[in-house]
């Protein structure tokens, strides 16, 4: 199911009356949408893999800014050196997501790096990953996808060829194609032929944009690669034509709220352009980004939603069905997490799940 055939909409923000005793926010079904592997790693298995590996545990806390946040996000990855180490942070990236209520997950990864560290090709690498993470998530009895990720700071050839190699498992662990690291720095429009390619193969196209750079940004993503969904994407508040072009095509927005705060992009949580994006009938849905240097997790984010942003649960419900509908599960998982959203909502727990 691609974003586009979906239509959107939050429930008007702040639109029921709170319950008397508030929902449980673990119960209510979820789709995590926007995390990264390594950076959604447990701080315990960080410190496990670098006294292993004979090295200083890594301060994920010692960044003040998106280069420095690079920086630590490399350490993470330099610790995984070898194949059980892979295994075991995409297995516990699952095992996480269940816990926190996630019904469907689409971890981004980018295979490339690995099959240079481990001597292998990016194409055995993709299938170790698939292999792990669609495991843990049977046994978790939750769905998974992974969202294969080119890095914007290297040569958009490299991103086509990781399309091709996305495009080959389109539909068998593979959700979509994604583009992360420095918009400001580069844009866009040089990656439209990888990201013609991963359309072609059914994926769904979820690129970074709006978080580094403003609006523009999330024009080049819609405009030269077909986003359906775009990673942060927040910076869209400030164009208004912007605003109601996301609201009337119905692309949903993968928001990180701690995230955006952690690294600058808004004061605080309290003023985090959420509700009104959600007021403007956008559909944004809810994520983590980087728990292991955010430290927040995929419920923290709805609780924060909850607490701080003030949601109503009326529309944590709609953010939570619109991370449903905009993922790239099966039509059935969709169909049968919606259904457990509508009976959360009304107070009958999650239901089926």
């Amino acid at each position: 199911m691609t974003a586009e055939a979906v239509p959107g909409g939050a429930a008007p923000f702040g639109a029921a009356p709170p319950a008397a005793v508030p929902r449980d926010l673990r119960r209510l079904p979820k789709a995590h949408l926007h995390l990264h592997l390594e950076g959604s790693m447990r701080p315990a298995t960080l410190a496990d893999l670098a006294r292993r590996h004979g090295v200083p545990v890594p301060d994920m806390d010692a960044y003040g800014g998106f280069r420095e946040f690079g920086l630590r996000y490399d350490e993470a990855v330099s610790l995984v050196r070898c194949e059980d180490d892979l295994r075991r942070v995409v297995r516990e990236v699952v095992e996480d997501a269940a816990t926190d209520g996630a019904v469907w997950l689409e971890p981004a990864v980018n295979p490339v790096r690995y099959g240079q560290t481990f001597g292998r090709s990016s194409a055995y690498v993709l299938d170790l990953m698939i292999d792990e993470a669609c495991g843990a998530a049977a046994r978790a009895g939750i769905g998974c996808g992974l969202l294969v990720t080119a890095l914007r700071h290297l040569d958009p050839r490299e991103a086509v060829d990781l399309a091709r190699l996305a495009a080959t498992r389109a539909g068998a662990g593979v959700a979509g194609f994604g583009l992360a690291a420095d918009e400001s720095l580069h844009p866009p429009e040089p990656f439209a032929d990888a990201f013609a390619l991963a359309r072609a193969a059914g994926l769904i196209t979820a690129p970074h944009a709006g978080e580094l750079a403003g609006p523009a940004s999330v024009r080049g993503a819609l405009d030269a690669l077909g986003a359906q969904r775009v990673q942060h994407g927040v910076r869209a508040i400030e164009d208004a034509g912007l605003v109601a072009r996301l609201a009337d095509e119905g692309v949903a927005l993968d928001v990180c709220p701690t995230s955006n705060y952690r690294l600058g992009i808004v004061d605080s949580v309290m003023v985090h352009p959420l509700p009104r994006l959600l007021d403007a009938g956008v559909r944004c849905t809810l994520a983590a980004d980087d728990s292991l240097l955010f430290g927040s997790g995929l419920l923290d984010e709805y609780e924060s939603a909850r607490t701080v942003l003030g949601l109503s649960d009326d529309s944590l419900a709609a953010v939570a069905r619109s991370s449903l509908e905009a993922s790239g599960a099966p039509e059935g998982t969709v169909r049968a997490g919606v259904a457990a959203v509508a009976a959360w909502r009304k107070g009958e727990g999650a239901a089926g799940w």
